[in-house]
């Protein structure tokens, strides 16, 4: 069962909330493959709650679900240093739009929509900073009902030219002064990334109190890796990750409220305060 072995807390979270939600996704899956995402800045715990939506959808609704993560189709260390050197340094460092393989990303969309079988999963170890070899990836033997297609940047819209003009931290102010690095991030979504961020039928946002709390949980899943590890960033090499992702971030919580088809929201503790549905559903 889903909730065994977790804490109390978790296992209300996923009666109310959880439970409620694959079946709401369950109720969309019967045209086809049904491609969901679900965007969350750092730290909003988007794989966990993938986890236990792949675990739900698979034991209450009989269907067959993968996640599919933003993070796994980053570009290569090479292509990403080669777009370092080509438009701007700050490129070298993953995870804003332009350091993502939009071509990869769809095609795995569409062979997922074409009811195919025998598709291999993109995945990029980040502790190598570079995209696993191919013959690694995961192989789904058979037909997917539902993809979970999660990312930090989820459904994210371009700002105007007057929005990008003035830079909103130290990052933006010191390393990219003339904006050359957020009007290029800003046209990657423009262009390539609007059919990529298009293709979700249904919408998932785990919405964060604000941009400060990022930080504050970033920092949590970090000390986590660095007790596991023994690396992992400093907390003045994380606060200047962090910035890089800053701008995105700001405008998605301004901006997909309104367009989301479910925008769960989230307490500085990191609880479920509330959750919102475009169209009302009945609690099973």
């Amino acid at each position: 069962m889903a909730a065994e072995g977790l804490p109390e807390t978790y296992r209300a979270t996923i009666e109310t909330h959880w439970r409620p939600l694959a079946a709401a996704i369950a109720a969309r899956a019967t045209g086809g493959p049904l491609v969901v995402g679900v965007s969350g800045s750092q730290g909003s715990g988007k794989s966990t709650l993938c986890r236990m939506l792949e675990v739900l959808l698979a034991e209450d609704h009989g269907l067959r679900v993968a996640t599919l993560s933003l993070d796994d189709l980053y570009l290569t260390r090479a292509a990403r240093a080669e777009l370092a050197a080509s438009v701007h340094p700050l490129f070298a460092t993953r995870g804003v739009p332009g350091t993502h393989d939009v071509a990869l990303g769809l095609a795995l969309l569409n062979a997922v929509r074409a009811g195919q079988a025998g598709i291999h999963l993109p995945r990029f170890d980040k502790g190598a900073d570079d995209r696993v070899p191919e013959t690694r990836w995961p192989l789904l033997e058979d037909p997917l009902d539902v993809l979970l297609f999660e990312g930090w940047c989820m459904a994210a819209t371009p700002q105007s030219a007057a929005d990008l003009a003035a830079p909103i931290n130290r990052l933006e102010a010191e390393e990219d002064p003339h904006g050359t690095w957020r009007t290029y991030a800003n046209a990657a979504l423009a262009g390539p990334y609007r059919a990529l961020f298009d293709a979700p039928d249904y919408l998932v946002m785990l919405a964060v109190p604000g941009f400060e709390a990022v930080l504050g949980w970033r920092q949590l899943q970090e000390s986590k890796l660095r007790a596991r590890t023994g690396g992992g960033m400093t907390d003045a090499e994380l606060a200047r990750f962090v910035m890089h992702y800053e701008r995105i971030t700001r405008h998605l919580l301004a901006d997909l409220p309104e367009r989301a088809d479910v925008v769960v929201w989230l307490g500085e503790d990191h609880t479920v305060e509330t959750v919102r549905y475009t169209i009302p559903q009945t609690q099973p």
